[in-house]
C-alpha cells in the first residue's frame, strides 16, 4: 500500500469533489462532505496538513482505495 502524501484539508476536499463529493456546509474548523447516494457524510478538518490516520479513515468511508485518491490529487 503506497504512503500516503502529507495534504492540506483543502487539497484533500478538491480530490474528494473530483470523486463526486459535495460540500455542503462548513462547521467550524470542518468541511462537510455530501454524496447523493452513499448515506454517510465526510468532515475533513481545514488544515495545514490532515493527519495521515485520518485522512486514511476519510478515504475509506469515502470508498476509495488509497491508490484511487492518490490519482485524485494529482489530477
Amino acid at each position: 500500500m503506497p504512503r500516503l502524501p502529507a495534504i492540506s484539508g483543502r487539497k484533500a476536499v478538491d480530490a474528494f469533489e473530483r470523486a463526486g463529493w459535495q460540500v455542503s456546509r462548513r462547521e467550524g474548523s470542518h468541511i462537510i462532505l455530501t454524496k447523493a447516494e452513499v448515506p454517510t457524510i465526510l468532515s475533513v478538518p481545514d488544515h495545514r496538513e490532515v493527519r495521515r490516520g485520518t485522512l486514511r479513515s476519510l478515504i475509506r468511508k469515502a470508498g476509495l482505495s488509497v491508490e484511487e485518491f492518490i490519482v485524485l490529487i494529482r489530477d
